[in-house]
């Protein structure tokens, strides 16, 4: 974020990654400012810089003892966030964050129609599969939710269902589920839409369907109509169903997706997104079916066939069940490069061109939804990272969204949709006929000598380091511009030079 920003911050990142994030922080309370600690690291964590800056306020940490850090649970391994570093180093970083250009911005958006006061939804999952669920998601502020998917046949759940791969800050860096639909029965959840739009009316609720066969995806869709739905979605790729002709089977064949997209348009005047598999060499086939159905909008992408580990000590896969393990569905941010993929291709696609794209997969930040909005989504859906940190969340994302689109000055947030999808093209299409070289950044560079190393075994041997000094040195004549080096670069000390040369 602080390089697209054109700001350098001073923070120490590495730090933030360290918190918690817990509930009701004992940092905060200790506190003898009564700043509200854990909320300011929460920002940062989630890159909303400003609104930390706006938290810290007149807060004065030059003379304090630190008790937030004596209070940090993390304090018991002798390994607390260093809060009060942090603090002092953004107060000084309020002086470079960027002014805004305008002072107010509209981040509202819809799905074929239906206002959303913002982008963000609950997808179709767990966090959005109950009334008092999906009443804390909507007090606290987010748009709507993809009701957990309804159906009229038994749900056979397994535990454990979930395993998951972390980073080093022990954050999700993938994340599987064996999980299936909704355990309601089909009442019950007419039920909790009644209950839902007559306390929440400006909320849209999308209720995610599943049927067995036309006659079930038209009743369902007519029954969530009358319940009080907004927008129908057609679950086309739950990867999870015990019976194999139904969930992610279906949004593989463009002849199913076509019928059951016709049938619930027969059942319901609502708009009708497809949620679509990414199960899939190519989606863009199965969309046009969709559409040929009489879909108004996608749904991309569920989750992603996966193992996520085999247990070496048991020999068996995760998550254990009984001894046993199954292919599940995978998310989190892991998959948001093969997301952001599947939501170019369709919206670059000239036959789907005014169809409306949700996009999620892979969101976790306002910068994640952001990108999802720049390749063509108008609206976005999450469920990995509320899982993870929390229905809160949702104040980091809009704030955060609402801060860039002030320094950028940029009103409008439909305006964003697509702008950069064009910049997407075939390989036939791209400028091979020039090298944009590194340039190292010696101010910056703490002389560690890994772009070296990766140079050497991993790229063209450009790259020369003096070990007296601690300096590496790019050789022009060597260097190809692949900018390995720029990615290894931990202090993001390797830029780019400013214009292209052409290949001699």
């Amino acid at each position: 974020m602080r390089s697209d920003l054109q700001f350098h911050l001073t923070y120490d990142d590495a730090e933030v990654n360290k918190c918690l994030l817990c509930h009701e922080p004992l940092c905060t309370g200790a506190c003898p400012q009564k700043t509200p600690v854990g909320e300011i690291l929460r920002s940062l964590y989630f890159l909303n810089v400003k609104s930390g800056v706006d938290k810290l306020a007149n807060t004065d940490c030059t003379y304090c003892n630190a008790p937030c850090e004596k209070a940090c649970i993390l304090s018991a391994g002798s390994i607390p966030v260093g809060i009060r570093d942090v603090f002092m180093a953004l107060k000084k970083d309020r002086e470079v964050l960027p002014d805004h250009r305008i002072d107010a911005v509209d981040i509202s958006t819809d799905i074929c129609g239906v206002r959303l006061e913002n982008p963000f939804l609950l997808s179709s999952s767990v966090v959005a599969s109950s009334y008092d669920m999906c009443k804390r998601a909507f007090q606290a502020g987010w748009a709507g939710a993809s009701f957990k998917t309804i159906c009229s046949f038994p749900q056979h759940e397994a535990s454990p269902r979930f395993s998951s791969i972390k980073n080093h800050s022990n954050a999700f860096c993938g994340f599987k589920n064996i999980e299936q639909l909704s355990d309601h029965s089909v009442e019950e959840n007419m039920e909790i839409f009644r209950k839902l739009k007559e306390e929440f009316p400006e909320k849209v609720i999308v209720a995610s369907i599943m049927g067995q066969n036309e006659e079930e995806w038209a009743s369902l869709a007519e029954k969530c109509e009358k319940a009080g739905a907004s927008v129908i979605e057609c679950n086309f790729s739950c990867p999870n169903m015990e019976d194999e002709d139904l969930g992610s089977t279906i949004g593989q064949s463009a002849e199913l997706v076509e019928r059951f997209t016709r049938a619930v348009k027969s059942g319901a005047r609502l708009p009708v997104l497809a949620k679509l598999t990414p199960n899939i060499t190519d989606m863009v086939p199965v969309a046009i079916a969709a559409k040929r159905g009489g879909a108004d909008g996608i749904s991309a992408i569920n989750t992603i066939n996966s193992i996520t580990g085999v247990n070496i000590n048991t020999l068996v896969a995760e998550p254990a069940v009984h001894g046993k393990s199954i292919i599940g569905g995978y998310s989190g941010p892991a998959v948001k490069p093969i997301a952001l993929r599947f939501i170019s291709d369709i919206s670059r696609a000239k036959e789907l061109e005014g169809m409306h794209i949700s996009g999620m997969g892979g969101i976790e930040t306002w910068y994640d939804a952001l990108e999802f909005a720049l390749l063509g989504a108008g609206s976005l859906q999450m469920t990995t990272a509320v899982m993870q940190f929390g229905y809160r969340i949702i104040e980091d994302l809009v704030g955060g969204l609402q801060e860039y689109m002030k320094c950028k000055g940029i009103a409008s947030f439909r305006s964003l949709i697509g702008a950069a999808s064009g910049t997407i093209v075939d390989h036939q299409s791209i400028e091979r006929d020039f090298v944009v070289y590194p340039v190292i950044n010696y101010d910056t560079c703490n002389g560690c000598g890994r772009c070296y190393i990766s140079c050497m075994d991993g790229g063209h041997q450009a790259i020369d380091f003096d070990t007296e000094t601690r300096t590496p040195r790019i050789i022009g004549k060597k260097c190809v511009g692949c900018h390995l080096c720029r990615q290894v670069c931990a202090m993001d000390a390797i830029g780019v030079s400013s214009k292209a040369v052409p290949i001699q």
